[in-house]
C-alpha cells in the first residue's frame, strides 16, 4: 500500500484527515492553478502534497472546490487517490451563508481560507490538517503535522502550526500573503498577522505595504504557509468569527477571512499553540513565472529518487 504507516491506537483520538484548499479563482496566476500541470506526466503541485500525506499516514482527504470545477476535479484526482485513501469534498460558493444570509451586491471575491475550511464543518469530524492546493510542502512536513494530531484529544479544542521561514516563501514576479508569527521561546504561537502585500528588495531583505507605507522586514520571520493543524471543535470559533467579520465587513466586497485569524484566536482563548518548524523548502505558484520555477524544483526531487517520474505508479 502507498500508505505504509503501522495503525496505532491511541486513546481520546481519531484518525486525523486532510483538507485541501482548492477553490481559488487564480487571478494572478490567470488560470486555474489547482489543476495545472508541473510534473513530467502531468501531475498538479497538490499531487505531490497529496502523496506526500498518504505516506505520512493520512487516509481520509476532504477537498474544497468551487462547483463549476466538480468534472475536472473527479477526472483528474479521484483516479489516482480512490484506491489508496477515502476521498470527499465539498463545494465553496459565494452563497453558503448562515440561514437568512445573502451574498452582498457586487461582491464577487470568495470569502476567503477560513470560510473554505467552515464549509467542511458536515464532512470533517476528526482532527485534521489543511493545505493549500497550489503550494508544496515537502514530505517531512505533512508526517510532522500527522504525528501531532494523531496524539490530540478530538473532544478538546487545539491546533497547531507548521512554520517556514519568510525568506523561503517569497516570488520573484510579485506580491504574496503570509501569515507572520511571533514564536515565544519554548515554541509557542504568540500572534500571527496576515499581511497581504509582502514583496522581495533588491537584496535579501523584505517588505510589506499597508496604508501605503512600507515596512522593512528581515526574510528571517516565522510564516505561515496555511499547513496547520486543529481538532474538530474550531468549527464552532470558525462559525462565530464568521459570523463577525461577516456583520463587520458587508460592506468591504474584498475582505477575505483569513484561516491564520482563526488560529490566533484559538490562542487567545487560552490554548497553547506549538509552531513546528520545518527544514524543507517550500515553493508555491502565484504568478505564472513562478511555473517554471517550480517545475525545475520537482524535476530536481525526482532525479534525487525522492518522487518517481510517474509519480502515482
Amino acid at each position: 500500500m502507498l500508505n505504509d504507516r503501522d495503525p496505532r491506537s491511541r486513546e481520546n483520538s481519531a484518525e486525523p484527515a486532510l483538507v485541501v484548499l482548492a477553490a481559488g479563482l487564480g487571478s494572478r496566476y490567470g488560470s486555474l492553478k489547482q489543476i495545472d500541470q508541473f510534473g513530467p506526466n502531468g501531475e498538479t503541485i497538490v499531487d505531490y502534497a497529496l502523496f506526500d500525506a498518504i505516506k505520512a499516514g493520512f487516509n481520509k482527504i476532504v477537498f474544497v472546490i468551487r462547483e463549476n470545477i466538480e468534472s475536472e476535479f473527479k477526472e483528474i484526482f479521484l483516479p489516482n487517490l480512490s484506491p489508496h485513501v477515502e476521498v470527499d469534498y465539498v463545494f465553496q460558493e459565494l452563497e453558503d451563508l448562515l440561514p437568512g444570509w445573502s451574498v452582498p451586491e457586487g461582491r464577487e471575491k470568495p470569502w476567503g481560507t477560513a470560510h473554505a475550511v467552515w464549509t467542511c464543518r458536515e464532512k470533517v469530524k476528526e482532527p485534521f490538517a489543511i493545505v493549500n492546493a497550489d503550494d508544496f510542502y515537502g514530505r517531512s512536513s505533512l508526517s510532522l503535522i500527522y504525528n501531532h494530531l494523531c496524539h490530540l484529544d478530538n473532544n478538546v479544542l487545539n491546533a497547531c502550526l507548521i512554520g517556514y521561514s519568510l525568506e523561503n516563501t517569497l516570488s520573484d514576479h510579485g506580491r504574496v500573503s503570509r501569515g507572520i508569527c511571533k514564536v515565544s521561546e519554548n515554541g509557542f504561537l504568540q500572534e500571527i498577522v496576515e499581511k497581504t502585500d509582502i514583496y522581495k528588495g533588491n537584496d535579501t531583505s523584505a517588505y510589506y505595504e499597508e496604508s501605503g507605507n512600507r515596512y522593512p522586514l528581515t526574510g528571517k520571520e516565522t510564516v505561515s504557509m496555511n499547513l496547520m493543524g486543529f481538532t474538530s471543535p474550531v468549527f464552532d470559533i470558525l462559525e462565530q468569527g464568521f459570523i463577525d467579520f461577516f456583520h463587520h465587513n458587508f460592506y468591504n466586497l474584498k475582505a477575505e477571512y483569513f484561516i491564520p485569524g482563526v488560529l490566533d484566536d484559538v490562542r487567545k482563548r487560552g490554548v497553547n499553540v506549538p509552531v513546528i518548524n520545518s527544514a524543507e523548502t517550500w515553493f508555491g505558484v502565484t504568478y505564472q513565472e513562478d511555473k517554471p520555477i517550480a517545475q525545475k524544483a520537482i524535476n530536481r526531487l525526482i532525479e534525487q529518487g525522492i518522487y518517481n517520474n510517474r509519480l502515482w505508479n
